[in-house]
């Protein structure tokens, strides 16, 4: 941890020891072994346990699936089948519930030894995964869950640095598949990394590449608003400023060429005591919410279903992760950012929480998918397992 924390805290010179060879697993996997690893052994001796969650009245959760080692990123196929990325495990599995009884019945890998597959994403009866520097496509995935098909490669021309890079990936409502390029540090200026890119893809190939936002340290979640189309996205904060800055951020782009201020401006005013000096943090766009400090969020969905409650329509559902490197863990729950008429954020509290206990936690929220019958998906690495959440009177 101590070697970790060393060289993330140091300017942008040293960024490149995040992407040697030697010193990659050692430094840069640092907050993915303490982060994940830990975790993952917490939970096998506590083992699932949904009687400590904490839920508004009228709302219940249960276990969808319980066999999903790593369960990151989540998407829905055109016939049912749930898809759901990992990360350490560099697997991705299909989730199939073939008697509609909202469980599980078979969790099959439909493909392995892949680098980080955290992402996954649905088109024309295609499953496209994230793999660091490449993406990679299922072709007609749900008609051969039980013989999967070699991927087919898209393209492998992102960075191959893993420090953030990772990615989660969606299609936006253009037809273009978005793509993030998180920062290869903790903080540094690095030219092409730290925004979101998209792709327009057509047959095998990629025809067109744009950047569509910038400033954008580590986002490992977007959507669309269901009305504006605009895209909404997570970012996390930076390390090393201590426990209470920056915050973590709930962003919005609604149009290309955005900067929401990595590395020289956090949050709606900290300057960043490395790269701010002489930057003003008016000169960059704002997060519509400030989300806690280290709290990590990741997926974020708009609850666009109708079995919950009225006030819960077109609000903000994300997954946090929670803090790896705070003295006082935080996060480790679902919240909801409600939002007004014209997308100017009035709340922010949590949705579920109780995976952290006192300074322990059993869970991990990664990610959120609203289900056609309304129900909400959370996914949990930590803990291995995907949760169903409905509501009824």
């Amino acid at each position: 941890m101590g070697l970790f924390k060393q060289f993330s805290s140091r300017p942008a010179h040293h960024a490149s020891l995040c992407r040697s060879a030697s010193r990659q697993i050692a430094i840069c996997a640092g907050s993915l072994l303490l982060g994940v690893g830990v975790g993952a052994a917490q939970a096998e001796e506590g083992g699932i346990q949904l009687e400590k969650l904490n839920l508004p009245e009228g709302f219940k959760i249960e276990v969808y699936a319980n066999d999903v080692p790593n369960a990151r990123h989540m998407v829905r196929g055109d016939k049912g089948t749930l898809f759901v990325g990992s990360m350490r495990e560099g697997k991705v599995y299909a989730i199939t519930d073939q008697n509609g009884d909202n469980k599980a019945d078979a969790t099959r890998v439909v493909a392995e030894g892949i680098t980080s597959p955290t992402g996954v994403a649905f088109r024309d009866g295609d499953l496209y995964i994230s793999a660091v520097s490449k993406i990679l496509r299922l072709d007609d995935i749900e008609s051969r869950l039980d013989n999967p098909p070699k991927p087919v490669v898209i393209t492998d021309q992102f960075p191959t640095e893993r420090h953030h890079g990772w990615k989660y990936i969606a299609f936006g409502p253009d037809g273009w598949l978005y793509v993030p390029v998180g920062a290869p540090c903790n903080i540094c200026d690095e030219k092409g990394f730290a925004n979101i890119q998209r792709l327009k893809i057509e047959g095998d190939k990629v025809v067109e590449t744009e950047t569509w936002a910038e400033g954008v340290r580590n986002t490992v979640g977007f959507t669309w608003h269901p009305q504006t189309k605009a895209l909404w996205f997570t970012d996390n904060g930076r390390d090393m400023l201590g426990d209470d800055i920056p915050p973590c951020e709930l962003n919005t782009a609604p149009k290309a060429g955005m900067h929401f201020g990595y590395p020289y401006c956090h949050g709606n005013d900290v300057l960043d005591p490395e790269f701010g000096e002489g930057k003003q943090c008016s000169a960059y766009v704002p997060p519509v919410q400030e989300l806690g400090p280290h709290v990590a969020p990741l997926g974020v969905k708009f609850y666009t279903g109708d079995q919950f409650p009225a006030e819960y329509k077109n609000q903000v559902l994300i997954a946090e992760h929670g803090s790896w490197n705070r003295s006082k863990k935080i996060g480790y729950r679902v919240t909801m950012v409600t939002l007004d008429e014209n997308g100017k954020a009035i709340s922010y509290k949590p949705f579920i929480d109780g995976w952290l206990q006192g300074e322990q936690n059993w869970g991990r929220p990664v990610d959120v998918l609203v289900m056609p019958d309304g129900a909400l998906l959370v996914s949990d690495d930590q803990a291995g397992a995907v949760y169903r959440v409905s509501y009824s009177k």
